[in-house]
């Protein structure tokens, strides 16, 4: 939870702006300007999201109505989508949560191993689902990823496809996190199931070393094979499924993923067990909603009265 700065909106929709997710040093790879925001009644507390500056706000709400539209377990439940064709925005209720890049920087570094097999199973598992469903995320970075008490939640829904049609290369394109993309979308393909793997196994490793490119060396040994194998730059080569991903870090070996019928109720796995978080992450959550609980509305005379708004 950040402070606003002077070119953030003082409203968006029918929601008083009161802070903003996201950090400036995180900032560059985040796909969307993320703000919490409360009704002027104080009743209901919401994530509010709008695209980032120099963004196509066309293709971004034809995002972000997609994202209405879903029901996969873990990707952030969009409640409502507003705004005009130039000033669009959507809005999730509230819980507290942290991304990646924020947890990392409350614990003091890379995650342990057993956070970051829970949470990549968490991952894998909702990502799984949705490629049941014929939909690719495309959007997966350690940005995109929210930390709440209950595990991980997944936003950013489809910003490789915000940020350029197919056919258009999107290397380099401010809000991609380059790390996360795969070479078959840095290109301009068409994202695939395939460049949610390799995205997955950059978050990956980024909770487990610090950042999305490692080496080899720096990921712990029991998560070199499951995490390396998703970071092939040849998508023959990467695990074929991210249910396969997820048999990898719920197997005790670690190693190649077991036989097919070794995991029969693999989707139930974290069903009974929450991503571990450590102590100092949990006390972040905490003191993120009780500073928001702390945070009073605005005057309508006060300094914000004037400050932008999008509709």
């Amino acid at each position: 939870m950040e402070r606003l700065r002077q070119d953030d909106p003082s409203h968006v929709g029918p929601y008083v702006i009161l802070a903003r997710l996201d950090s400036d040093s995180a900032e560059r790879t985040v796909p969307e300007r993320r703000y919490l925001g409360r009704t002027a009644d104080g009743q209901r507390t919401v994530l509010v999201c709008v695209p980032r500056v120099g963004a196509d706000p066309s293709r971004w709400a034809i995002e972000a109505e997609g994202a209405r539209r879903l029901s996969v377990p873990r990707f952030l439940g969009v409640a409502e989508v507003g705004g005009t064709a130039g000033f669009p925005w959507y809005a999730a209720p509230y819980t507290p949560a942290l991304p990646l890049p924020a947890v990392l920087a409350a614990y003091g570094g890379p995650l342990p191993e057993e956070t970051v097999r829970r949470l990549g199973a968490a991952l894998a598992e909702a990502l799984a689902a949705a490629h049941a469903q014929g939909v690719t995320h495309a959007g997966l970075s350690p940005a995109a990823v929210l930390v709440t008490a209950g595990g991980p939640l997944l936003t950013c829904f489809g910003a490789v496809r915000a940020a350029a049609p197919d056919g258009v290369r999107r290397a380099g394109l401010p809000g991609l996190d380059p790390g996360c993309l795969a070479v078959e979308q840095a290109s301009g393909g068409r994202p695939r199931p395939l460049g949610d793997v390799f995205a997955l196994g950059a978050v990956l490793a980024y909770a487990s070393t610090g950042h999305t490119v490692p080496e080899q060396s720096e990921l712990p040994p029991g998560l070199r094979t499951p995490v390396g194998s998703c970071l092939s730059s040849d998508p023959a080569v990467r695990p074929q499924s991210a249910q396969d991903v997820l048999r990898a870090l719920v197997s005790p070996g670690a190693g190649a993923p077991p036989a097919q019928d070794a995991y029969p109720a693999a989707g139930t796995v974290l069903d009974h067990a929450a991503v571990p978080l450590p102590g100092r992450v949990v006390a972040a959550l905490a003191a993120q909603s009780a500073a928001l609980l702390a945070v009073e509305l605005p005057s309508p005379q006060g300094a914000f009265a004037t400050a932008r708004k999008v509709h």
